[in-house]
């Protein structure tokens, strides 16, 4: 049977308020619960054909909300993008979102009724595995006391060495982007920029060498070092590193919980060696884990296949040609020409027209009209043997109109700030 996943951001997917304001607290606009995602929710997401949940945003991140009392100080604004925060600058592979539970001091509990509700109405779950980077602030108050805390025992004094998790610019100090407006240009903030403190500087998650990274950089987040020296190019993945059993301890964690697979952000970013490693270890308590592969570089596909994903991205290849044809009214022959060209992997290839990531196809910087999308949508679904992928709202055509906050008007919906889908509302 044809992968249906459905991918589900419950900060936007339960929450009810019929307005917001721009760049607004969680007070202001409130935010979607576990408890929001019910046995009917999701009765009648499968019913609408899926047999997975990609459940995004799960994991504790960066954000501006202050949970002292649960003990999960606010990170600091000036590296957080949002007041809600990126869900992909985790700061404890551990935890959950304190933003997603009714009450906070129970939430790992109220993910786990979660994952119980999902399976008792016949769906997966699914999580962002995030392993290229993390939050700048990134500590976790969850984990096993036998393990060293990410960077805890780290050579500061050196840029790169295989025993290390972070990568160093040592002799710098790093300084937060200019004009970083994390509650978006309508809610500018004056803040000394020095009141964030990093010395040495990390490399930026993105692989910025500066330490002074741009607004253009991922500057809310670090890079993780697999052993491969980001200053010379050499490899250094013998002896296994510590980090990577460090990693594959959190995929065998989260799997203990009952997840079912793991949607891998920037696979491409993390050596393949990591990959062939961490998925056969996992693999031999849980055999029948699923793993999703972000990477946007064709001629590397064989290689992440080879090491144990299911599926992967098809980003570059088929979304962006049907993008074109529909946009552009590119010739339709390209869609043979790309699925010629992928020389067997076909059916492994996870093909969507939305996600978090992309323009909305009812945004007025794509085809304004959802209905526009059709012949798009059944090449998606129906070209081979693969999974389709529906972000949530695409199915009622949310258009993503107007700027929430950080995210600014994009035709995306804000992963960054307290928002809705007025769309999914009706």
């Amino acid at each position: 049977m044809k992968p249906i996943i459905y991918q589900l951001f419950p900060r936007l997917f339960g929450n009810t308020r019929p307005q917001v304001v721009v760049g607004g607290t969680l007070k202001d606009n409130g935010c979607g619960k576990f408890n929001d995602i019910s046995s009917k929710a999701l009765k009648a997401l499968r019913e609408l054909g899926a047999t997975h949940i990609w459940y995004t945003g799960i994991i504790s991140h960066a954000t501006c909300t202050d949970y002292s009392e649960y003990g999960l100080p606010a990170s600091h604004p000036l590296i957080t993008k949002g007041r809600a925060g990126s869900p992909y600058a985790v700061r404890d592979y551990y935890d959950v979102d304190p933003d997603l539970a009714e009450d906070p001091a129970q939430q790992l509990e109220e993910f786990k009724a979660l994952v119980t509700r999902t399976h008792r109405a016949g769906l997966k779950v699914i999580i962002d595995f995030v392993a290229n980077h993390v939050a700048r602030q990134y500590h976790s108050t969850l984990k096993p006391e036998h393990l060293p805390d990410l960077g805890e025992n780290d050579d500061r004094t050196l840029g790169f060495s295989p025993n290390n998790d972070y990568y160093y610019l040592p002799g710098q100090t790093f300084y937060p982007p200019e004009f970083a407006e994390p509650f978006g240009p309508e809610n500018p903030m004056d803040i000394d920029p020095l009141s964030y403190s990093e010395n040495p500087a990390r490399v930026t998650g993105n692989d910025c060498l500066s330490s002074r990274p741009s607004l253009f950089d991922w500057y809310d987040t670090v890079k993780l070092n697999y052993g491969y020296d980001i200053f010379t190019g050499q490899e250094h993945y013998e002896p296994i590193t510590p980090l990577w059993f460090k990693m594959t301890h959190i995929l065998l964690y989260w799997a203990s919980l009952g997840v079912d697979g793991f949607r891998c952000d920037m696979a491409g970013m993390i050596p393949v060696p990591f990959w062939k490693f961490a998925i056969s270890e996992v693999r031999k308590k849980f055999p029948n884990l699923l793993f999703i592969a972000e990477i946007y570089e064709p001629g590397r596909y064989a290689e992440y296949k080879g090491a144990g994903f299911d599926y992967l991205y098809d980003k570059v290849g088929l979304y962006n040609i049907l993008h074109d044809i529909l946009v552009w009214k590119h010739p339709a022959l390209r869609i043979s020409d790309h699925w010629k060209s992928l020389q067997g992997l076909d059916d492994h290839m996870l093909r969507f027209m939305e996600t978090h990531d992309e323009i909305r196809l009812a945004s007025k910087y794509f085809l304004s009209d959802p209905l526009k999308a059709i012949p798009g949508m059944l090449v998606t679904a129906c070209l081979n043997k693969g999974p389709l992928l529906i972000y949530n709202g695409q199915e009622v055509g949310e258009p993503a109109e107007g700027a929430t906050g950080f995210s600014g008007d994009d035709g995306r919906t804000s992963i960054f700030d307290y928002t809705r889908m007025p769309a999914l509302q009706k």
